[in-house]
């Protein structure tokens, strides 16, 4: 099972968040056949830096690159062995002209580790330096390029953590999703998707492949 699971900007920045999606990884990957592919973009980090006197669009590379280096440790205090990549470098994933192209040649050469761990930081052919591009843009390329299982994010609300799925439900549909699930529930880089995904809490990721605890959004 190949999936690819997107953290939002507000988990980011969420200490236990992180902690407990990395155990759920590490038990998880007890089954090899198991492929994760995990994304994520920037966090409120991007603002510290900022305070610090440096321009918003070099505080955004910076803070990916460095949530990118301290996921890959998060996960590795876990157990978990991450390749953790920013795909501008080798030009893995290029943006020309808003299309996102994706080098699987390299894909293909990489260590067969049970997780990929990759930024939103692509390279930009027409300027020649790297470019951030939004969460969900990444993750539905990531989705159709690789031919992806599930796409999976994680509950907005915090209350979410401790609930069970037979307080809610097990489908929904974009079009006509209830207001108040949506402003509860979906991260606001998702709030525009229209694409069948698996939303979950990091608790219950530790289950994956089993979908039991994820609500289906088609």
């Amino acid at each position: 099972m190949r999936y690819i699971a997107a953290i939002d900007y507000q988990h980011l920045d969420n200490g236990v968040f992180l902690t407990t999606l990395a155990r759920s990884l590490s038990q998880q990957l007890n089954n090899n056949d198991i492929r994760p592919i995990v994304i994520h973009s920037d966090s409120a980090y991007t603002e510290r830096i900022i305070q610090t006197g440096v321009m918003r669009d070099q505080a955004t590379v910076r803070s990916v690159k460095d949530l990118n280096n301290r996921l890959v440790a998060l996960f590795a205090d876990e157990g978990v062995s991450t390749i953790g990549i920013n795909p501008f470098q080798r030009k893995f994933i290029t943006k020309d002209q808003n299309q996102l192209h994706f080098d699987h040649s390299y894909f293909e050469s990489l260590s067969p580790q049970p997780v990929l761990l990759l930024s939103t930081l692509v390279y930009d052919v027409e300027t020649g330096e790297p470019a951030v591009v939004k969460l969900a843009e990444l993750a539905q390329f990531l989705y159709s390029e690789l031919n992806a299982d599930n796409l999976f994010i994680f509950s907005k609300s915090d209350e979410s953590e401790i609930f069970t799925k037979s307080n809610d439900f097990d489908k929904t549909q974009w079009d006509d999703m209830d207001p108040s699930f949506r402003e509860k529930q979906i991260p606001e880089e998702f709030a525009d998707l229209n694409q069948p995904i698996q939303l979950i809490t990091a608790r219950d990721f530790n289950q994956i492949p089993d979908l039991k605890q994820a609500i289906s959004i088609r």
